[in-house]
């Protein structure tokens, strides 16, 4: 499209909504977009689903928080214990999840698993991205050291009701082979996904406030700090 096409869309487009708010003065909400021609109808509804399919695109989830529950010196060496809850994927105020680390330190990582699919079926609002928790650690522990924090090859109890249309066997071999599941083309293609990787995030932890654990559509995910409730 070349900049005179721009052009003429903007205008289109300024044309349009000026239409609705002349149409909407003269037949009110309920009959207005029955005056319209079905071209400008049309364009209506595709913006609406315009707006949807990036609203899909741009949406993030809260999937957990992490709060300092302690923080002290033993033979001079600091030491912190934090508590890590998962939520429920409809009701954040809601736990499916605890589990409380101590720590070396003040710096601590954040281990998941993302599943992540294509941004169209993102758009479509089929799906949105998934994650499975693997491991806490700190800067002075290697990763594979690291605090587990979901049961290996256990579902994921934030995903119960997803799964639970499916056989068991079904359910349990995508959660035990899932890192091999990654490195298969046909099986992520079949399924829509795109990539599933790790990723890991990590954060200086302080008293008095909460880090909320958030994931967008696309995968990312990171702590936001809040002050304590």
């Amino acid at each position: 499209m070349n900049h005179t096409d721009n052009q003429r869309g903007g205008i289109y487009g300024t044309s349009l909504l000026i239409l609705f708010v002349v149409a909407f003065a003269f037949y009110g909400c309920k009959d207005v977009v029955s005056h319209f021609t079905s071209k400008e109808r049309e364009l209506i509804t595709e913006n609406k689903e315009l707006k949807k399919a990036i609203s899909n695109l741009t949406e993030e989830s809260q999937i957990g928080y992490a709060k300092v529950i302690s923080q002290e010196k033993r033979d001079g060496r600091l030491f912190t214990t934090l508590r890590f809850v998962e939520t429920d994927r409809n009701d954040p105020s809601k736990k499916v999840l605890e589990r409380e680390y101590t720590i070396e330190g003040n710096i601590v990582y954040f281990d998941a698993i993302i599943i992540k699919f294509f941004n169209q079926m993102i758009m479509d609002g089929k799906e949105k991205s998934l994650y499975l928790w693997r491991k806490v650690y700190g800067e002075r522990m290697s990763p594979e050291s690291g605090f587990s924090i979901e049961t290996e090859g256990k579902e994921p109890e934030r995903y119960a009701d997803i799964f639970s249309k499916l056989s068991i066997d079904t359910r349990d071999q995508f959660w035990t082979q899932i890192w091999n599941l990654a490195d298969d083309p046909n099986y992520l293609r079949e399924n829509g996904i795109q990539a599933i990787f790790g990723s890991v995030v990590y954060k200086k932890l302080s008293p008095n406030v909460i880090y909320i654990f958030k994931i967008d559509n696309k995968g990312y995910f990171y702590p936001e700090t809040v002050p304590e409730f």
